[in-house]
């Protein structure tokens, strides 16, 4: 399947599942046992990842990957894996993926338990402070670069990087 058939397609089930809630008085975002989690723009995530140039990353972790969507949209360009220990959107995120027939994986897990230097392309939108022990995690294990989604909470002891914009949304870039 083609990128971009792909992409229309993932964009396509995201924005039914997002319109179906609405249309319930249910908003895309919730508390859950470990933080909050509120879905991302999947218009401006695949932009982002056309600019950054994705598919020159070997393995890809999004730290708390939620229902999915940014997973599923880096898969079209790359190994993706996300983890997330919230049991619902676990499994929305499975069920999605196998509806679509793409490959990518998804850990019912703390990405604290997870070695970072396997990946080369760590993604987070956080819903929090990066906590002392993400940030020692970070600074022992990450291998490759840490995209962090929006500006309003970043690392305290890793190198900035670049800023990417898309549509007045920053992603930016860190290393050790």
């Amino acid at each position: 399947m083609k990128r971009l058939q792909a992409f229309s397609k993932v964009k396509e089930v995201y924005d039914r599942l997002d319109r179906d809630s609405l249309e319930k008085g249910i908003l895309p975002m919730h508390s859950t046992q470990d933080g909050f989690w509120g879905s991302s723009n999947i218009d401006i995530v695949y932009d982002f990842f056309v600019k950054v140039g994705l598919e020159k990353y070997k393995r890809f972790l999004d730290l708390g990957s939620g229902d999915g969507r940014i997973v599923l949209l880096a898969s079209i360009f790359t190994d993706a894996t996300g983890a997330e220990t919230d049991q619902e959107l676990f499994e929305r995120a499975v069920k999605i993926r196998d509806s679509l027939g793409l490959k990518a994986e998804f850990l019912k897990k703390n990405y604290l338990d997870i070695n970072f230097e396997d990946y080369d392309f760590i993604y987070v939108y956080p819903d929090k402070r990066f906590s002392p022990e993400l940030e020692k995690k970070l600074k022992k294990e990450l291998k490759g670069k840490l995209f962090v989604y929006s500006s309003v909470y970043l690392p305290y002891f890793l190198k900035k990087g670049k800023t990417w914009w898309v549509d007045q949304y920053p992603t930016i870039e860190y290393t050790r």
